[in-house]
């Protein structure tokens, strides 16, 4: 269980602090949202901003997000609990005022509760990926930023398009992958096997574009 491992990460010394706020100098904008697509919910980073202020919509086999605040968004019907991949195909459409990320969140439960938990994995237009894990207000840090050469950075226009998968078919590991290449894992014993709701996450100030989300239970 991912809860569980955590006392293995604690004893890891790894890094859990409140989520950071966001910089002062690039506040969070206002997007006029709405309704989001049949099925879905949504969840803001911080309790002040509203699921309204940012816009989640369907776009032809995909759906598109205008950020507005950083947040997550899923389907119920998107719950794994055995072994499984999950893939997505990002573009980042504009250039922010400075990298923000976007990608994947998986072993999600609690999501509309103050308990909430769920693992991410994201990257960002300079080149850099991530992974951390989210247990109510806490981030507990797994991966920091790290730059890979599969991750497609920003062009002079700030678009790039990556996809990014979460491969937990392996008994000891769960891995990492951007544009197909293997960027990092974390050992089953420190993560979890994954098993949970999977969705997408956007944070701040973004304008993203998804091609699809693919859930393959093996």
């Amino acid at each position: 269980m991912l809860r569980r491992s955590l006392t293995t990460l604690s004893l890891l010394a790894l890094a859990a602090a409140p989520l950071a706020a966001q910089d002062a100098s690039d506040p969070t904008h206002k997007i006029a949202g709405g309704a989001l697509p049949a099925g879905w919910m949504g969840r803001t980073d911080h309790a002040t901003d509203k699921l309204t202020d940012a816009k989640f919509v369907a776009m032809g086999p995909g759906y598109h997000v205008t950020s507005g605040p950083a947040a997550i968004y899923w389907n119920p019907k998107n719950v794994t609990s055995g072994p499984f991949t999950a893939s997505t195909t990002m573009t980042q459409t504009k250039a922010p005022m400075h990298p923000e990320a976007y990608g994947l969140f998986f072993a999600g439960s609690n999501l509309d509760k103050p308990d909430q938990s769920y693992a991410y994995f994201i990257v960002r237009g300079d080149g850099k990926f991530l992974v951390n894990h989210r247990a109510g207000e806490q981030v507990h840090k797994l991966i920091p930023w790290t730059e890979n050469a599969a991750v497609v950075k920003a062009d002079a226009n700030g678009k790039a398009t990556n996809k990014l998968t979460v491969d937990a078919t392996k008994a000891d590991s769960i891995r990492f992958l951007v544009n197909d290449k293997q960027v990092a894992a974390l050992p089953v014993s420190q993560l979890g096997a994954g098993h949970g709701l999977v969705g997408l996450r956007v944070n701040h100030n973004l304008d993203v574009h998804v091609g699809d989300l693919t859930i393959a239970k093996k």
